[in-house]
């Protein structure tokens, strides 16, 4: 495989992800050996070191995560203090709807039945502290598992989620008009 189609391809993976992945678990989906890979890898290391790039390739313990550039904290905190400061949006909703009627859940579930990337959705919904961390799953890359908290309850009035309503019943009004 040509070494710039494996960039591409640990890039998406690296951005799809959003959490740390080891050096093993990418070796392992891109079936390479983990020293070629491992070099691929520094060789993007340098590439996100242009300062045209507002991402970073960051490596903790033979583990790779993509983020944003220190440098830009500043426009990354104003325009999330923007967001936060409005109503939840459609997006959010819908994501903490999925993640309150299956939680535990992973990012990946999420997505699969949003059918979009959730990464910002999900953010905000921590950074407001509807959902948290409730856990990792032990497989490739130890996804976590989110859940709503008591600040979820307490926004939407409800005291336990017990309390949501049944969803064959929505279905079945919604069929009904």
């Amino acid at each position: 495989m040509d070494k710039n189609r494996i960039k591409s391809i640990i890039e998406s993976i690296l951005f799809i992800w959003g959490e740390p992945i080891s050096l093993e678990d990418l070796a392992k989906t891109l079936e390479l050996k983990p020293y070629y890979l491992k070099s691929i890898l520094y060789e993007m290391i340098e590439m996100y070191k242009d300062e045209t790039s507002g991402l970073r390739l960051t490596v903790i313990n033979d583990k790779y995560q993509l983020s944003t550039k220190p440098e830009n904290y500043d426009y990354i905190k104003k325009i999330t203090k923007e967001k936060n400061e409005k109503n939840l949006s459609k997006p959010a909703l819908e994501t903490l709807s999925i993640i309150a009627y299956k939680q535990p859940v992973t990012k990946v579930e999420i997505e699969e039945l949003r059918g979009v990337n959730c990464d910002s959705t999900i953010k905000g919904l921590l950074d407001f502290d509807l959902i948290k961390v409730s856990g990792k799953l032990d497989r490739i890359g130890h996804p976590k598992l989110y859940s709503t908290t008591d600040k979820f309850l307490n926004k939407f009035g409800i005291k336990s989620l017990d309390e949501l309503p049944n969803l064959d019943e929505i279905k079945d009004a919604q069929e009904e008009n």
